[in-house]
Parts: structure tokens; sequence; C-alpha cells
């Protein structure tokens, strides 16, 4: 599941340890300013002690910005995983090891992309409950999005019919909520989804983030969401393409 890659994308393996403020603060909306002090230089890439900014992970893309310090200002283009959260700038020259510098996170592309995260859990949540589909990937983007389902029988597939009933979930003022698990309770949960990956996420890592609409869906994610399904737009069905065997891609935009 999209949300378990992201999960392990967002992990810090190696010996410096980098908050990842963006897994801890829930909704993942309208994130504010914030201050961190400059650990390093990889590339073109400011390592950040700390940091809110998502990277890109799970079908959601990474957050952009502007890192500033007291003399100097860049673009951060789009932020992606690694060892540590790797910000891009254009002139990683203008910066040093030890500033502290302020880093504004692009507010409508981050809140765009966590609408659509949300709105990307209902879709696929349905089309579970409704056909027994599978998503085995998704793409978001601020503008559309698309979901891969796969069936046993796609001919049972009615596009109109998941469009409802996501329009129905997002129009309910459900709430979603985020939730530190062990693994043991995540594998354990009778209503929990997408756990195939688990695997991918090493042993070490004991509690994972789960992701809860509450009634529709369970399931890890590290990405950003939105607090109540009342905050997302309806959706309109864009099309779809049959991508072999049992797989549909299903697209959509918002209204």
């Amino acid at each position: 599941m999209v949300g378990l890659t992201a999960i392990s994308d967002s992990i810090e393996y190696c010996d410096t340890m980098q908050e990842k403020l963006h897994m801890s603060r829930h909704p993942g909306t309208d994130p504010p300013p914030f201050e961190a002090r400059i650990e390093g230089f990889e590339g073109s890439n400011v390592l950040l002690e700390s940091t809110y900014c998502y990277p890109r992970g799970g079908g959601q893309p990474g957050d952009t910005g502007l890192l500033t310090s007291k003399s100097a200002e860049s673009a951060i283009h789009e932020v992606l995983p690694g060892n540590m959260i790797l910000h891009p700038v254009d002139n990683p020259d203008l910066f040093q090891t030890g500033d502290t510098v302020t880093c504004q996170i692009d507010v409508e592309r981050r809140n765009g992309h966590a609408l659509m995260h949300t709105a990307q859990h209902i879709v696929s949540a349905l089309a579970e409950d409704l056909w027994g589909a599978e998503t085995v990937g998704n793409q978001l983007t601020v503008e559309n999005s698309r979901v891969d389902l796969l069936f046993e029988d796609k001919g049972v597939f009615n596009p109109d019919d998941l469009v409802e009933a996501t329009n129905s979930v997002i129009s309910s003022n459900i709430s979603v909520n985020v939730h530190e698990w062990d693994r043991s309770r995540i594998l354990d949960h009778e209503q929990m989804r997408h756990t195939k990956f688990m695997h991918r996420i090493p042993s070490s890592i004991t509690e994972l983030r789960v992701v809860e609409i509450e009634g529709v869906d369970l399931c890890p994610c590290a990405g950003t969401h939105v607090s109540n399904t009342s905050m997302i737009p309806q959706i309109r069905f864009l099309g779809k393409k049959n991508k072999g065997k049992g797989r549909i891609r299903f697209s959509y935009i918002f209204e």
C-alpha cells in the first residue's frame, strides 16, 4: 500500500537522527514556518536537524518552499527521502553548516496534497469494500489523482458507483485521526488494511503511524491528511484505463 511505502521512505537509518516533524503533526494542512539548524549538505541538498517538510513517497509529491538565513534565500525544490530528508536548493554555497534557517513550506501545494491523500484513502477503502479491489499504486497531484486497482473480475467495476460512495463519505463529516501503534496491534487488528508490505519496515521500528478515517479506513501511512472529510471537495470521475490483467487505473479530480 502507498502508505507503507511512505513510512519506509521516511524512516531514519543513519547515526544522525533527524526529527521528521510531519510524522507527528496532524492535521497535515497549513504547516507553519519553522526554524532549524543546518546539519550538513549532500550535493545540492540541505540537511536540517529537524523538518516539517514531507519528502516524496507513497504516491504523494514532496513539499516545496523557501529557505532563508540572515544573509541568504533560496527556493526549496521538491523535498526527497533519504537517510535524512533532502531539501534541494539552487545554490547550497549560500548556506553553512550550523546556520539557523527558516523554512516556509508552500502551503497551497501541501494542503492540496493532504486533501487528495485523504480522498485517496476513501477511494481505495470503498473500492475494496464494494468489489474486493486492492490498491496496487497511486499518484497524487494538486490538480488530479489516480488509483490503480486490482480486481479478480474488473468487469464488475462501475466508476459512477465509486464516485457516489466516495462523495457520500466526504459529505458525512467524519473525523480523520492519526495513531502510533505497535506492530502486533496493527497486524492483529481485524479492520486494518494494507499490511502486506510491513516486511519492508525494519524490525527495529516497533511503532508505526496509522491513519484512521472513522468507520471507513484504517491503515499504516506516513502521508499528510486533513482532520475531517468535510474539508475535502467532492470528486468527479476523470477517466479509467485498463492496465493489464485485472487492473484498472481510476482517475479523478475535485469539483
